[in-house]
């Protein structure tokens, strides 16, 4: 007997199977699953499935001083199975933000600020004795699972008179322990070029369509010669959307050029959660839509290439043996207004509306829509 067998889900591309999932695993997808099961969800092929989706730029560690907010509220209640805070917590707080975030039904994972004081002050980088690499280090070994990438914050504001030595020692850091490093890019100094020419292989540089004077094309609005290298080499993009890191402008001369982000990411908290640009991943998602992405490419960006740029090991796949991580949501036909972080306004005829997540197997209850034993308004019920 199966735990919960999800019936008649569309898939992205439009076909429809059964998911059956047993211990929080999936286990079988077929056509039509006829064996018993505790719990059975029918979408009626109205509602579509994906493996669940990953923001793999987040700042949700609740007791920051100045970016915060709670991993359910912008994870599971949004449709979101998986959340990363990049950089919040450094080593000084990790215990703490570990915690907390084992009290959260969302899968919750931290990319470790090389700075041990984190985000408390904006220039966690100003001063060099910050670094304290023995703690780093302790800290790493202590939540190896929790813990799964590293993040410097390259710009002005953070770094001071320091430049690139941050990143310089960033990646001196990062070689004892192989996981994927994470640079926040904003106005300069240190310049672009500089850092993008130090990046290896499964770095990701984020914020990566900021429409800032440091961003990824010159003044001739060509892509700069450093990114190309640093894209060939396998360097990766990551959108981290934030309140003033995505420009509609850059991005759709990106993709004139076909300059495609690897991961689609909100950077949220709860004051661009609130008040905007941000909302939500899907949100952010939806403006992607109408710069003229296709679907399965905006899906791919929060599951697959997420989950494996972030070495998620058994998540992003709707496959067997796969974590039963699953997000359930619309795309809904309707026009709306996007905003990037410079107040420019598109215009979409659909919209991501995320239904309900699932993780682990569990269906959680989004404040969007809410599955039941018994029944929900939008015309969904998990029967027994």
């Amino acid at each position: 007997m199966y735990d919960l067998v999800i019936k008649n889900a569309k898939l992205i591309n439009d076909s429809v199977t059964d998911i059956a999932i047993y211990l929080g695993k999936i286990v079988k997808i077929d056509k039509n699953i006829t064996e018993q099961s505790q719990r059975v969800l029918d979408l009626h092929a109205k509602h579509y499935v994906s493996a669940g989706w990953i923001d793999s730029h987040t700042h949700c560690f609740a007791r920051s001083p100045i970016y915060h907010d709670e991993p359910d509220l912008i994870g599971v209640k949004s449709g979101v199975a998986s959340v990363v805070d990049a950089g919040s917590v450094g080593a000084l707080d990790i215990d703490e933000f570990y915690q907390l975030a084992q009290q959260a039904n969302t899968n919750v994972y931290s990319f470790l600020n090389i700075s041990k004081i984190g985000l408390i002050r904006q220039n966690e980088l100003a001063d060099m004795n910050d670094i304290d690499v023995a703690l780093f280090d302790d800290k790493l070994t202590k939540y190896p699972n929790f813990i799964i990438g590293i993040k410097v914050r390259m710009s002005r504001s953070v770094v001071g008179e320091n430049g690139i030595l941050p990143l310089i020692k960033a990646k001196d850091m990062q070689k004892k322990s192989g996981l994927p490093l994470m640079i926040h890019v904003g106005n300069n100094p240190p310049e672009l070029d500089e850092i993008a020419d130090i990046l290896t292989a499964g770095d990701i540089i984020t914020h990566c369509f900021n429409g800032k004077p440091n961003q990824i094309f010159d003044k001739q609005n060509n892509l700069r010669d450093s990114i190309k290298r640093a894209i060939a080499r396998g360097v990766i993009l990551d959108i981290g959307h934030g309140g003033e890191s995505f420009s509609f402008a850059v991005a759709e001369r990106a993709k004139c050029l076909d300059i495609y982000p690897n991961t689609i990411s909100s950077d949220i908290y709860s004051k661009n959660r609130l008040q905007g640009p941000v909302f939500s991943l899907a949100n952010v998602m939806t403006k992607f839509i109408c710069l003229g992405y296709s679907r399965q490419r905006i899906i791919d960006s929060v599951t697959i290439n997420a989950a494996q740029i972030l070495h998620l090991e058994n998540k992003g796949k709707l496959e067997i043996g796969y974590d039963a991580d699953l997000t359930i949501f619309d795309i809904k036909q309707t026009d709306i207004s996007l905003m990037d972080s410079e107040g420019k306004v598109r215009q979409s005829h659909e919209q991501f509306v995320p239904l309900a997540c699932i993780v682990a197997g569990k269906a959680e209850n989004p404040a969007l829509f809410e599955i039941t034993e018994e029944g929900s308004k939008n015309g969904l019920r998990i029967s027994n």
